[in-house]
């Protein structure tokens, strides 16, 4: 609920002074919490270094969906991946099972650990964002650091608007006496010119043009703003100019030639890739710091072929998904993006069969076959080259058709997966061949459900086509109800604030 302690949380853990990030061999670590109680939002923004710890705890929030775990086997973002219902998931999982049969109300913790982690990390980045101007420091590294603060807010943002649809819209810190302690929801289209207006703020910030350390980029910022602007076009605000901004900011992106595709898939879920390459931005994990359970999770319940603690079967291809990839996609092909059997960890000789095709793009070697520790460190990708390369081809389509340079951008990741290129596609047609494209390069890498909300459209994996969302029964069984284009406003919040309205169908 709306509370003090989460809008206005006590120092130091929302001010970003409990989490300070430095860089070690390439990677960016989140040291442990400092607990001095002296510190208060009043007295913390002393000095430049405070506002840069301020900023430097904000990075935690890029961690939202990878490290909410709601139960056993159920994360964010397996949660989301349900949603677009291409995957089944371990049958003891409560909640996972409501999301797959559409029997979620808005009780369901998704609901409510998604909206509490956002406004959570809003408040914080509020925090900086109202403080930080007023510390005496450096003018170029205080303009830096809030435009990270202003991407955190808007990649926060984004997420809210597009699960929940008119949600509050909270700008400055909100303390026992604001006017915004129990706040209404405001119209999606002024959440959305929050968000834009945040990225553009942190274009001005003077960020480097890319970072290999997992600090947010130029190239950070302008690759979401590219997605928003996609997604701006789409439903439900259907504002059609926009899909020539989305170009526009993705081309800028293409061009700087700052981000090259990988030669390898292993490079996806590796630790010597991390924040390299195509890898625009990362949310960062590394062992005895922080972990995460992404690469538990897709294992198949136990199946015996690593040394974690668990190995869930919380998120399973469908075999109706898979059998969509062309004939000859290396991605299908045995241990690229999918795997259907491994040796046993403990007895390497004997191999086990799945019976199924596990994601093998989250199988985190590292930790996986590791004799020291069962604690996977992967990283949890946000944004990648080939999204962006992909949205520049939607959204040129849209303004004009299909471009050489539309062209070049597919064919360059079908080219990569041993495909043939195409070529001479109709515009229907070349909007039909990017959308599965996004489907099969970005995999259940959460860009499936918000798909399905701005196109209302459903990938029907039998036909191989694209059809109307609502009321199409896809492989997990079940049609997809309207309801569900949006996520519930959680109970909770809307018995404690009396201004809240709730979505329809919860």
């Amino acid at each position: 609920m709306f509370s003090i302690t989460r809008l206005f949380p006590k120092a130091p853990v929302a001010l970003g002074a409990a989490l300070l990030l430095t860089v070690a061999s390439g990677c960016t670590d989140y040291l442990k919490q400092d607990i001095r109680s002296n510190l208060t939002p009043g007295t913390y923004f002393a000095n430049g270094d405070q506002a840069q710890a301020a900023i430097d705890g904000l990075y935690d929030n890029l961690r939202i969906m990878s490290s909410n775990d709601v139960g056993y086997g159920e994360s964010l973002w397996v949660g989301l991946e349900l949603f677009a219902q291409h995957a089944t998931s371990l049958g003891q999982s409560q909640f996972n099972n409501q999301v797959l049969n559409q029997t979620l109300d808005a009780a369901n913790p998704y609901f409510s650990s998604m909206w509490n982690s956002a406004y959570y990390g809003i408040a914080a980045a509020n925090l900086s964002l109202a403080r930080i101007p007023d510390v005496s420091m450096d003018a170029t590294r205080k303009t830096a650091l809030l435009g990270q603060a202003y991407f955190v807010r808007a990649f926060l943002y984004y997420h809210l608007v597009r699960l929940y649809g008119d949600v509050p819209l909270l700008t400055t810190p909100i303390d026992g006496n604001s006017a915004d302690l129990y706040p209404a929801r405001s119209p999606q289209a002024d959440v959305y010119k929050l968000i834009v207006s945040d990225l553009q703020a942190a274009e001005k910030a003077g960020l480097p043009s890319v970072d290999y350390t997992g600090r947010i980029s130029q190239g950070a910022v302008k690759s979401l703003l590219s997605s928003v602007y996609l997604t701006m076009a789409g439903y439900p605000l259907q504002q059609k100019d926009s899909y020539a901004l989305a170009a526009a900011k993705a081309a800028e992106v293409i061009d700087a030639s700052t981000y090259s595709l990988f030669t390898n898939y292993i490079s996806l879920h590796n630790n010597a890739d991390k924040n390299k390459g195509e890898l625009i931005l990362q949310a960062q994990y590394q062992f005895g710091i922080a972990t995460n359970a992404i690469s538990p999770l897709i294992v198949p319940y136990f199946a015996g072929i690593s040394n974690y603690n668990d190995e869930f079967g919380a998120l399973i291809p469908t075999n109706g998904f898979f059998d969509t990839y062309e004939s000859g996609d290396l991605r299908a092909q045995e241990r690229q993006f999918y795997f259907s059997s491994y040796p046993r960890f403990k007895a390497p000789a004997g191999t086990v069969n799945f019976n199924a095709h596990a994601l093998y793009k989250y199988f985190h070697l590292e930790s996986a076959l590791s004799t020291v520790t069962p604690d996977c460190d992967e990283n949890w990708t946000l944004l990648r080259l080939p999204e962006v390369m992909l949205i520049y081809a939607e959204a040129i389509n849209e303004v004009s058709g299909a471009t050489p340079k539309a062209y070049a951008q597919l064919n360059a990741i079908r080219s990569r997966a041993k495909l043939p290129d195409l070529s001479g596609l109709s515009q229907d047609a070349f909007r039909t061949a990017v959308w599965k494209e996004r489907y099969h390069e970005l995999a259940y890498e959460n860009k499936a459900y918000f798909d399905i909300q701005r196109t209302r459209k459903a990938y029907d994996v039998a036909g191989n086509r694209f059809v109307d969302a609502v009321g199409f029964k896809n492989e997990v069984g079940n049609a997809f109800q309207s309801k569900y284009l949006l996520w519930g406003i959680p109970t909770a919040e809307i018995n404690t604030n009396n201004k809240l309205t709730q979505n329809p169908g919860y």
